[in-house]
């Protein structure tokens, strides 16, 4: 279910309400939820995360209108389940990673993840406001954050090919050149 979640950037409301007939495996591998505003999307799966649900959905066993991810009486997770099933793992993953602890990951923060590791992989912004369901890419502005690579990345471009350090001195012609103005 994270994996799926921080894939996907999934909304909380779209992870809970996916059934088993939501998942599309082998070839275009994709799943299928229903958004903000009753809007159908299809997300592609990269294949590590295919060959993981294929491995859940064979212990699994379910039927295609039963959800994906079940509590223990079958029926769709809450919110608050999911939520804790973050705190819980991202408690366990601190022990090996301990700046995990002082922050607080939520079913959103993977969200931000995924949209921000579509951002780092170069892809658009507008692709990246499909993938998320968003009808606007001012609202997908929101979810992306420069970090400091990426900045350092940016400015690398725009600086000149041959430029040495200290204060420009101008050539003697152009110097003529302004004088005569």
């Amino acid at each position: 279910m994270l994996l799926l979640a921080v894939q996907t950037g999934l909304r909380i409301s779209e992870l809970i309400g996916l059934t088993r007939a939501d998942l599309v495996l082998g070839r275009g591998a994709h799943v299928h939820c229903i958004g903000k505003g009753r809007k159908q999307r299809r997300t592609p799966l990269l294949p590590a995360t295919g060959a993981v649900l294929r491995v859940w959905l064979t212990e699994r066993n379910a039927e295609p209108h039963e959800p994906l991810f079940p509590t223990i009486t079958g029926r769709a997770l809450s919110r608050d389940a999911v939520e804790r099933r973050i705190a819980h793992y991202t408690a366990i993953a601190s022990e090996h990673c301990p700046s995990l602890a002082s922050k607080r990951v939520t079913a959103h923060t993977l969200r931000h993840s995924a949209a921000m590791r579509l951002l780092l992989s170069g892809v658009d912004i507008t692709v990246i406001a499909l993938w998320l369901g968003h009808e606007q890419t001012t609202t997908t502005q929101i979810y992306l954050h420069a970090d400091m690579t990426q900045k350092e990345r940016a400015i690398a471009r725009t600086k000149p090919p041959h430029s040495k350090p200290g204060r420009y001195q101008p050539p003697d012609p152009v110097l003529a050149f302004l004088e005569a103005l």
